[in-house]
């Protein structure tokens, strides 16, 4: 009987600390105010800041807490679409790559060796998944869903930020879509190892 009480503290536990921190992680992702737009970078792409929390929660309670915090943020999200829902769905998949891997990674090698070993990991998973699945799906998609933007109107529409598209796959991924995404994962991965240790001590005392 007292383990079983035990038990249930523990997932009682672990289910108010994903509730919280995917809260956290929707906000940052659905509310308009804390996202970001460069112009340097292609006009389709914004800064959301969500992966943060999630990095946060996967570091203290393990990979099982971001799945579900990605799972729950994309729900939230899948209602107010405006891409017939693969937007949220691929932004969903390069979470999971920038995420898990470093995750699972650090669960094994819990150093800050470890956690800088992990974010290594999850930045290039991160940056491979995203430049192959947009050069090879996700702009032909997009073009699909808006038949009012033709490859001509894009192109000409990035170009006038950054001459060195000459193409809406590669060159569109190579001189847009990487060296953004290049930026925002630095960032992601500054601001959490920057906060972690304040976050997860809060949290341990909550």
């Amino acid at each position: 009987m007292k383990k079983s009480v035990i038990n249930w503290t523990l997932t009682t536990k672990v289910m108010a600390r994903t509730a919280i921190f995917a809260a956290i992680a929707t906000i940052l992702y659905t509310v308009s105010i804390f996202t970001i737009k460069i112009p340097i970078f292609p006009f389709f792409l914004e800064f959301h800041f969500d992966e943060i929390p999630i990095f946060i929660a996967g570091y203290a309670y393990g990979p099982v807490t971001s799945i579900l915090i990605i799972i729950v943020k994309t729900l939230i999200k899948l209602p107010l679409s405006s891409t017939a829902m693969v937007g949220e769905l691929a932004d969903a998949l390069y979470s999971a790559a920038f995420v898990l891997p470093a995750v699972v990674y650090y669960q094994r090698h819990k150093t800050i060796k470890g956690a800088v070993i992990g974010f290594g990991i999850g930045f290039v998973c991160q940056l491979v998944v995203s430049s192959l699945f947009n050069a090879l799906f996700m702009i032909d998609f997009y073009l699909f869903l808006y038949p009012f933007l033709t490859p001509e109107s894009l192109l000409a529409a990035v170009q006038v930020t950054n001459p060195r598209i000459t193409d809406i796959h590669w060159t569109m991924v190579l001189y847009g879509i990487l060296p953004f995404n290049l930026v925002k994962n630095t960032l992601v991965v500054i601001i959490t190892f920057l906060t972690y240790k304040r976050v997860h001590q809060l949290f341990y005392k909550f």
